[in-house]
């Protein structure tokens, strides 16, 4: 089962202003093209070929720039956020008769580089109804969310966080459809409550990656970020 990727790019990226007043953040310029085709890159090249791009804010320019995904060897889809905004889950239900049964997410404003069909078989073996991708951060890169041992999460809080975590949500993550029947269709909902709320159920698989994220939701990240891509240019990789 191939499963596609929905990729949540409708944020206001109020921490990467005035940047993100003119341009949505998924197209703000790294290494000379905008952010969105470097992550479709990655992404093809581990045989990934489906993505639908969750997007609100400046999102018709996202649409404008990327199109159908010919070029970059993907059938791309679009969901709009309504008029009111519904977080991050509310955009992934938005999204569900283009996703199907099963899917990937991911932020758009995330560069991972990891093993993503060993994240997708994990998943799809786990029988489980979710999926969160972890990484060893011990506060390194940001705050560590996650408690994480013996190859299961133990605890996931982005508010309340305990010297115990040592682990942080990678950014990469699968769901099955049907975890948003549970949920009011016109109520605000978080993609993190989805994870606690399965967590709770024990209907979270956990998934360990070993590579450090990059991302371009802050001016500290996307400098980061920028740095990463002239470095392996400077590589010849």
């Amino acid at each position: 089962m191939h499963l596609p990727v929905a990729i949540l790019a409708g944020g206001l990226a109020t921490r990467l202003r005035p940047i993100s007043e003119r341009i949505p953040k998924v197209l703000v310029e790294v290494a000379g093209r905008p952010f969105a085709e470097h992550q479709l890159e990655l992404l093809h090249e581990h045989g990934l070929r489906r993505a639908v791009f969750c997007v609100g804010h400046l999102g018709e320019q996202v649409e404008a720039a990327l199109g159908d995904g010919a070029r970059f060897g993907f059938a791309l889809g679009y969901s709009f956020d309504g008029p009111t905004l519904l977080g991050t889950g509310g955009a992934l239900r938005r999204a569900l008769p283009l996703l199907g049964e099963a899917f990937l997410v991911l932020y758009g404003d995330a560069y991972l580089q990891c093993d993503y069909q060993a994240v997708a078989q994990a998943f799809l073996q786990s029988g489980k109804l979710g999926l969160m991708t972890v990484f060893r951060n011990d506060d390194q890169w940001d705050r560590s969310n996650v408690i994480f041992a013996d190859g299961q999460i133990q605890r996931y809080d982005k508010q309340q966080r305990i010297p115990a975590m040592r682990h942080i949500d990678y950014g990469l993550g699968a769901l099955r459809a049907e975890v948003f029947g549970r949920y009011p269709a016109d109520q605000p909902l978080d993609l993190a409550t989805i994870y606690q709320d399965l967590l709770a159920e024990e209907q979270l698989a956990g998934f360990e990656v070993s590579q450090r994220f990059y991302e371009i939701g802050s001016h500290a990240g996307l400098e980061a970020t920028q740095r990463y891509f002239a470095q392996r240019k400077g590589f010849g990789c």
